[in-house]
């Protein structure tokens, strides 16, 4: 921890060269500018949190509910969460800023990206706007709006700390470019919105490293909107399988060399599921996948990527070392289930 040293301006009257009009100058310059931060978090503040509201669950096997936050997106009751915060939820109920509270029922949920939507029987609600998220800048103002602990419509304020995050869904699928941010959050805020300085949402507010400081993530607008959309159309989020268990391996440099390979490590397949895509495709365990679509696979991660709802029933390419062998094949992914 950093301890906090408090800047004290030190003036000695009987040697200053400045003119006393130009310290006041200075003075009222530095005034205004922090006049102007209060202005951009107050009104900030004020336009979104009416949006905003608490949510109560509770879960099947669970002897208490929990609680998170999320934020009203269209005027007629749709609302956007974190999955964990909804997941399997038996009921739901949604408190607003004004005390109104509403039965909330969930319309699909995605722990890979750990959002959600639920809707509430209302109308001309108050909705917030969304931002561009890859419009956003490191060191840009940024606020945060939940309800941590339960207490309500909670606001912080920081700065964009890095835009090139990426971490771990609960699923164990990687989520990238996470906005991370020193806005304070805690338990409760899961689900609130991240907002500019004018008040348009750029992120939705999922993470925290416990006993850290000032580290705090969010799941970018733009990707938020496209699976907020999805949801509302199919109640869940389509993607590619081809039904494979596999591991990260280096490939031998002597390998790498002969075929001129893009990689020097790929996807080990270390089982095959039965009638699956892959073994329809003449996949084999023991096969190393190191390209998919012309596109080079060094992790498991870029190959769950690619597996996106674009690529279910249509035929891609799909290189694995086999030995010291290429194998140039062709895989038709399904469904994922």
């Amino acid at each position: 921890m950093t301890a906090k040293r408090d800047l004290q301006w030190i003036s000695d009257t009987d040697h200053m060269d400045v003119a006393p009009p130009a310290r006041a100058a200075v003075s009222h310059s530095d005034g205004e500018l922090l006049d102007a931060y209060s202005n951009a978090v107050i009104n900030a503040a004020k336009r979104v949190s009416p949006s905003v509201v608490k949510i109560d669950v509770t879960s099947a096997g669970r002897q208490r509910g929990g609680s998170g936050s999320g934020f009203v997106f269209t005027p007629d009751g749709f609302i956007l969460t974190n999955s964990h915060v909804v997941h399997e939820a038996e009921r739901i109920q949604v408190k607003f800023n004004d005390g109104m509270s509403l039965r909330g029922v969930l319309v699909g949920d995605d722990p890979q990206t750990d959002l959600a939507v639920i809707h509430v029987n209302a109308s001309g609600l108050p909705a917030a706007e969304f931002g561009e998220s890859s419009t956003i800048q490191v060191g840009q103002l940024v606020i945060a709006i939940g309800n941590p602990y339960g207490f309500q419509t909670t606001v912080t304020a920081g700065v964009v700390s890095n835009l090139a995050r990426s971490f771990r869904s609960q699923t164990g699928r990687l989520i990238d470019n996470i906005v991370q941010t020193d806005a304070a959050l805690n338990p409760g805020n899961s689900g609130g919105p991240l907002v500019d300085s004018r008040g348009r949402v750029i992120g939705v507010n999922t993470a925290i490293i416990p006993m850290a400081q000032g580290i705090c993530f969010a799941i970018p607008a733009d990707t938020a909107q496209f699976v907020a959309a999805r949801l509302i159309r199919d109640g869940r989020i389509r993607r590619a399988y081809i039904g494979i268990a596999g591991q990260n391996v280096p490939l031998h440099r002597k390998i790498v060399r002969f075929h001129k390979l893009d990689v020097d490590s790929g996807v080990l397949i270390t089982g095959l599921e039965a009638d699956s895509p892959a073994r329809r495709a003449g996949l084999e365990e023991g096969d190393v996948i190191v390209s998919f679509d012309g596109k080079p696979i060094f992790t498991l991660d870029d190959l769950q990527r690619l597996l996106t709802e674009e690529r279910v029933g249509m035929t891609w390419a799909v290189s694995v070392v086999r030995g010291t062998e290429i194998r140039n094949l062709a895989v038709t992914p399904t469904e994922a289930k």
